[in-house]
């Protein structure tokens, strides 16, 4: 795969996040992710993992995001740039946001403030100012929510080009800080230019909001009539875009003015709009929760399509790595012995030459099979390339390994296949080492010492054994 097959892939990932098909983009993700890998591409690897990341909590598998989150911060450190880091903050924001881990949020937007501002991207600066505003507005730290918001404010001012609805964005926490310090005057001034300001007429959500915003204004000072009239306007703006979250938080309030006001036949009426609100609630959750599982499911496919090879239904050779350096990893800090077994089949082209590949496929799934009857379930084993395989075995010493790779032996001469009236026998060449006192850190060098002995054994003659020493 060349560079403009990976652009179109990384833009197609991009894409579908951007429509809302969230399992489509996880699917896609992994595609992007595997062919990435293959090629050393760091680009898509990132752009795979960050929108995988979006795309988890979009449908709240949050433990499934940050994983992906965590994998991505993995390669950002070495091969990410500065907007790399950005994207990797703002993900994490919302993951610590939807968990509550407000400490941790507040940390990241730190961080991602600190290098918008080193970046000059003031917008990100000033949305970064604003959520941790949001954040001590909800802990009720409402002096330390004016003075971040403030901040926001000002840095929209630096946004080029200017940006009137960055800034409004920023205004609403500005006065939801004055409301809650009591300061009616000036947060109602502000409250009252934002509803007349032109800007809203684009932006639906925002208009909404600043409803919301003068609902909330009025209860406080317990004008409760004129509160559920802009709870009332706020509702009918938030119907239209559907975010039926919000318009949760809308009925609540509407339904506790309505009893304030001791207005039974309103407060029916908004109870029973509010009671199918729920039930719409709950039959997204239900889809959402169905989603969650088909992602799941098709996750699972593609991971055990990803792992083994086609033919024998064994772990392929990429498999094999990765697992084998986290077991070399862990057996030098356990100081445990792993023993690698590497054998292929012996005469192999001669097979398909006379019998043809399909019968030369036949062979080696035999041979997979036999191998795999014989090893232990916690042990690996892999088609390596071709008529090449190989075992890793954990916490076996090198003279069980090579009582193993004897029965191995054993196994595959046992095997008979029948073509035109003859019987065919199999032989292999088989190489052996071991991770030597827990020295060899990486499973390149433990095969190739492997393999190193497998050619060895073929030189010898074939059809035996030479093991590392």
């Amino acid at each position: 795969m060349d560079k403009d097959d990976l652009l179109l892939l990384q833009k197609k990932v991009t894409a579908l996040r951007a429509e809302g098909k969230y399992i489509e983009t996880i699917e896609a993700c992994f595609h992007l992710l595997d062919c990435g890998l293959k090629v050393n591409d760091f680009k898509s690897i990132l752009t795979a993992h960050i929108n995988s990341a979006a795309s988890y909590y979009c449908i709240g598998e949050i433990e499934e995001a940050f994983i992906s989150i965590d994998k991505y911060e993995e390669i950002c450190m070495i091969n990410g740039d500065e907007t790399d880091k950005l994207n990797s903050y703002n993900i994490l924001f919302l993951l610590y946001d939807y968990t509550k881990e407000f400490k941790k949020a507040k940390k990241t937007l730190e961080k991602s403030i600190d290098l918008g501002r080193e970046l000059k991207r003031y917008n990100i600066v000033s949305n970064g100012y604003s959520n941790y505003s949001h954040i001590s507005l909800i802990e009720n730290d409402y002096a330390k929510a004016l003075e971040m918001a403030k901040l926001g404010l000002e840095m929209a001012g630096l946004h080029v080009p200017e940006s009137p609805i960055l800034k409004l964005r920023v205004k609403l926490n500005i006065a939801s800080a004055y409301i809650g310090l009591g300061d009616f005057v000036t947060s109602g001034s502000l409250i009252n230019e934002m509803i007349h300001n032109p800007i809203l007429e684009l932006f639906g959500r925002e208009k909404s909001q600043c409803y919301v915003l003068q609902g909330r204004w009025y209860a406080k000072q317990n004008l409760t009539r004129n509160a559920f009239e802009s709870l009332s306007i706020a509702k009918e703006l938030v119907e239209s875009y559907n975010d039926v979250y919000l318009l949760k938080e809308i009925q609540e309030e509407r339904c506790e003015l309505c009893e304030l006001m001791n207005d039974v036949s309103l407060g029916y009426v908004v109870q029973k709009e509010y009671i199918t609100l729920l039930n719409e609630i709950s039959e997204r959750e239900i889809a959402m929760l169905a989603q969650r599982l088909e992602v799941k499911h098709n996750i699972a496919t593609i991971e055990r399509k990803s792992n083994t090879d086609y033919l024998t239904g064994l772990y392929n050779r990429s498999f094999i790595e990765e697992t084998t350096n986290e077991w070399l990893k862990q057996a030098s800090i356990k100081n445990e012995s792993i023993v690698c077994i590497a054998f292929d089949i012996d005469n192999f082209k001669s097979i398909n030459d006379e019998y043809g590949h399909l019968f030369g496929d036949e062979v080696i799934k035999q041979v997979s099979s036999a191998c795999l009857s014989s090893i232990r379930k916690i042990d690996l084993i892999g088609r390596f390339g071709g008529d090449e395989f190989v075992i890793l075995l954990k916490d076996f010493s090198l003279e069980d390994g090579k009582l193993k790779a004897e029965q191995l032996l054993e196994i595959i001469r046992d095997i008979k296949l029948f073509k035109d009236g003859n019987t065919i026998s199999v032989t292999a060449s088989i190489g052996v080492s071991t991770n030597a006192d827990c020295t060899i850190m990486h499973f390149n060098e433990l095969f190739n010492f492997a393999d190193i002995k497998l050619y060895e054994a073929k030189q010898n003659g074939k059809n035996r054994i030479c093991v590392l020493n």
